[in-house]
């Protein structure tokens, strides 16, 4: 018996967090065998290669991170 995985389309939140150091997850990567993994940035760029080869699907968030909040805009003028 198999059981399939509907991909996650949900944006990542705080609450997720990179599995190899807990920080704040802006990537995640859906395996072709079926499981996930949560990656933040740095993480996410220093396996980027590799998890190329193994993702069935993959969010990337890491855009968030330049975004300039509006509030910090607005104190520059």
């Amino acid at each position: 018996m198999t059981t399939a995985v509907a991909p996650s389309t949900a944006a990542l939140s705080a609450a997720d967090r990179c599995d190899r150091c807990g920080a704040q997850a802006y990537l995640r990567v859906e395996l072709q065998s079926g499981g996930e993994l949560l990656f933040c940035a740095h993480h996410a760029r220093e396996h980027g290669d590799k998890l190329k080869e193994i993702a069935a699907n993959v969010v990337d968030e890491t855009h968030k991170l330049s975004n300039t909040p509006a509030s910090a805009a607005d104190d520059e003028r």
